[in-house]
């Protein structure tokens, strides 16, 4: 994916939006999925699933009321937060997230502007229970998580393993 603007100062100028995600969003997040997976460092993926893999995820998504956000800017996907809701009859009052921003709009609020909207989303939907898992060096979402309530409910000892190296995560939950 070609980033927008690699000066974040230039970056404050430009359209900003989010918007439910729609058919036409889906290549774009498809590329911001995969910018971030290749960095190694936030996702549990190293690199996207396929296009086509992808478009089922996201109809499915749209098929089933999840709630799916993309954060635009001058009309490209730089970032999405999903709230997956689980389908045991005994969980359906609960949500997994998930959430990305391309590192060139990072630390620009975006990020709390999607996670706002989402859970304002999910609370129409009668959602109470969000939950995530996040790996536990970074620092910069477990700060955004907590901003918003969500509480370590554990540590994920080795949960991840990149490039031979283990990584702990938290699963941190909020319940509305």
């Amino acid at each position: 994916m070609a980033t927008l603007a690699a000066d974040p100062a230039w970056s404050h100028a430009l359209a900003r939006t989010i918007v439910p995600i729609a058919r036409e969003h889906i290549e774009g997040f498809h590329a911001a999925l995969d910018e971030i997976a290749r960095e190694g460092r936030y996702l549990a993926l190293l690199e996207a699933p396929s296009l086509a893999q992808t478009r089922r995820f996201v109809l499915d998504s749209m098929r089933n009321g999840a709630v799916h956000l993309v954060a635009l800017v001058d009309q490209q996907v730089v970032g999405w937060c999903d709230l997956r809701p689980k389908t045991a009859a005994t969980q359906r009052h609960s949500a997994v997230l998930g959430m990305g921003i391309v590192a060139p709009f990072r630390r620009q609020k975006l990020g709390t502007a999607l996670l706002d909207a989402a859970l304002r989303s999910a609370r129409e939907r009668g959602l109470r229970r969000v939950e995530l898992v996040v790996r536990a060096d970074n620092q910069g979402a477990i700060a955004l998580y907590r901003r918003f309530g969500f509480a370590t409910e554990g540590v994920l000892h080795g949960y991840l393993c990149v490039e031979g190296v283990d990584q702990d995560a938290l699963l941190m939950a909020r319940f509305a």
